[in-house]
């Protein structure tokens, strides 16, 4: 862990190389990380150090650094340091830095989505197949990491067909009276309505764990054992079952076995460049099969070396991820010994590192390595293609270069009820999803329905954070802003963005033509009349796809926020009643609101339910509905 976190107290007025050498004789020798700051206080650059005045010093001798660092160098106003004990711990709080604050100096890992695992949850008398995200609170037995939702999905449904297990909620099963269409076409074994014992639904989970954890072939042999068995005692609809169960092993086995021996548990990284760019193919092997591969496309400067690239990928991409037994990479990467250190202190076992020259496993490397250029390829060309219709976008509303971030919004409501702002985000790669943010409406002297005041709202607060440089990444401002409606939309927004001196902003209301005709969209620019472009244009289509993922996003969020109210209970509210005896309420009235129209009275009847609080329950829904 981290041990000391340095800041200099005052700021100086000296800059650059200067800065660093100052900065350099207070800090102890020892491990640790350091933050190159600019003058706005960002972070430029995060580095790591066995010995921190001795690394930090190496900066201020320019002739020696590249073009790329000499210019950090220039750009540093200040510098923080934090200390740890060893420099393993140094290069994972390096890469948790890298990947929090995303400094423009360092090569970045640009997507760390959490990758799906299967899980058999045990919180349930039959246990239950499912996907998960996330940490691992959930009791039950893990199974990955899956490269995508599609891996995940094929290896589930081989799982269905195999082995009968139910994905449905512990809610939908215990409402079942009766099979549902999964058992109908042979997906589940209906544990449900009880056609099957528990013991034997046991068994079906015990082969599946099985089947996850690499011993396909005992299984097969087995389970042809039984099917024998079952013939053999003119059995033949388990017979039959059995060999459809063999038959989906043997599929699976056929799409996913790799036949490398000793590759069991491991994960491949190989990177591939053009153009300056590059590309790592990462693919997962878990218990002797392919879990599904996945393309990664890291921040760098054009003139990065791959080992570098690879190296820094490398230390973040296992920030927060278990690693496996075993790490092959196309390059060798210059700290493989510190990484190797850094992982078994993190997973608790050894993890070896190497870069095979010959062989099965290079023939594995290189396969990878051409589908990572060939991703590469296909990104470079959807980004040139991209980058033409944002310049064609700056020339219809007169802008002076290719918008950088835009901004789209989006307001959804039923009747001003559970109303949400929502604020999507694109830029020269397309939309950045990290960056979408949500804003719970607030109804305080908001008239319902009211979509101007609505937008108003969502874009003080949105514009009060990037004044604050908050945490949540909104100090960024947009080039275009794109606002999903007329004149009465641009009006209000147009009238947030002069109160906080931010008139410079291009504004841009996009509303559906007459007829709401998608492809009739006209344009609304403050003190300007509304245009339309030809339905044949390319930035058309452009500004429809951002528009239309605003709404996608804006509609999603509410639609979850109304589901979540829905099943909320208006006695959640009431001081004192806990789940026993709202169970107890709801079980005498039948419902929330024949809850709410009963008498005191009638409220103390129920078992558990003093005089005193149902008194207290009658007030309250007295004075919530103003009687």
């Amino acid at each position: 862990m981290p041990t000391d976190d340095q800041t200099p107290p005052d700021p100086s007025p000296l800059t650059g190389p200067d800065l660093i050498k100052a900065r350099a004789k207070a800090m102890p020798a020892c491990p640790g990380v350091y933050r190159m700051l600019d003058h706005k206080g960002e972070v430029l650059y995060v580095g790591k150090a066995k010995v921190l005045p001795r690394r930090v010093i190496s900066y201020t001798r320019l002739a020696g650094l590249s073009n790329r660092i000499a210019r950090m160098v220039t750009e540093t106003r200040e510098m923080e340091y934090t200390t740890t004990r060893t420099e393993a711990e140094a290069l994972l709080l390096e890469a948790n830095l890298i990947k929090r604050y995303r400094p423009r100096f360092n090569v970045l890992m640009r997507d760390d989505k959490s990758f799906p695992y299967i899980l058999i949850r045990r919180e349930h008398a039959a246990p239950q197949l499912t996907k998960h995200r996330g940490s691992r609170k959930t009791k039950g037995e893990y199974f990955g990491p899956f490269a995508s939702a599609y891996a995940v999905n094929q290896t589930m449904e081989i799982l269905q067909k195999a082995f009968l297990l139910r994905t449905c909620s512990d809610a939908v099963y215990d409402g079942r009276t009766r099979p549902c269409m999964l058992h109908q076409i042979k997906r589940c074994s209906a544990p449900c309505v009880n056609l099957i014992s528990e013991a034997d639904y046991e068994d079906l989970v015990q082969q599946a764990v099985a089947f996850l954890k690499g011993r396909n072939h005992d299984l097969r042999d087995r389970l042809g054992e039984e099917m024998q068995a079952a013939s053999e005692a003119e059995d033949f609809e388990t017979a039959a079952q059995l060999r459809d169960r063999i038959r989906a092993l043997a599929s699976v086995q056929s799409r996913q076995s790799i036949q490398i021996a000793n590759l069991e548990d491991c994960d491949v990284f190989a990177l591939s460049q053009d153009g300056g760019h590059s590309a790592v193919q990462v693919v997962f092997l878990r218990a002797g099969q392919n879990w599904g591969d996945k393309a990664y496309f890291p921040r760098h400067e054009k003139d990065e070396r791959p080992e570098v690239i690879l190296d820094s990928f490398l230390a973040q991409f296992y920030a927060d991820r278990p690693a496996p037994k075993q790490i092959l990479l196309s390059h060798t990467v210059p700290s493989v010994a510190l990484l190797k250190e850094a992982l078994h202190e993190r997973s608790g076992h050894a993890v070896g590192i190497d870069t095979p020259k010959r062989g099965d496993k290079r023939r594995l490397i290189d396969h990878a390595a051409r589908n990572a250029l060939e991703a590469l390829r296909r990104r470079l060309t959807e980004t040139q293609a991209h980058s033409k219709l944002l310049a064609e976008v700056a020339e219809v509303f007169g802008m002076a270069a290719p918008p950088e971030r835009i901004e789209i919004y989006d307001n959804s409501h039923i009747q001003g009820t559970h109303a949400i702002g929502a604020m999507v985000v694109a830029g020269p790669e397309g939309f950045d999803k990290r960056q979408y943010r949500t804003f719970n409406i607030r109804r305080d002297g908001l008239t319902p329905g009211d979509d101007f005041a609505m937008m108003h709202q969502v874009l003080q607060r949105r514009f009060k954070r990037a004044q604050a440089k908050d945490q949540a990444g909104m100090g960024t401002l947009p080039d275009l802003l794109l606002i999903d409606g007329g004149a009465g939309q641009v009006s209000a927004t147009q009238t947030v963005l002069d109160e906080f001196g931010l008139g410079h902003i291009t504004l841009v209301g996009i509303a559906k033509g007459p007829d709401r005709n998608a492809g009739r969209e006209e344009f609304y620019r403050p003190g300007q009349p509304p245009f339309s472009l030809p339905h044949n244009s390319p930035a058309l289509y452009l500004l429809q796809r951002l528009r239309d993922e605003a709404h996608r996003f804006a509609i999603g969020t509410h639609r979850n926020r109304r589901s979540r109210a829905i099943k909320d209970s208006p006695l959640d509210t009431i001081p004192g009643i806990g789940r026993a005896r709202k169970t107890a309420l709801l079980k005498a009235f039948g419902s929330g609101r024949a809850v709410a129209g009963a008498t005191a009275e009638d409220l103390a009847r129920t078992p558990g339910i003093s005089a005193e609080l149902a008194e207290r329950i009658y007030e309250h829904f007295r004075l919530d509905h103003g009687r």
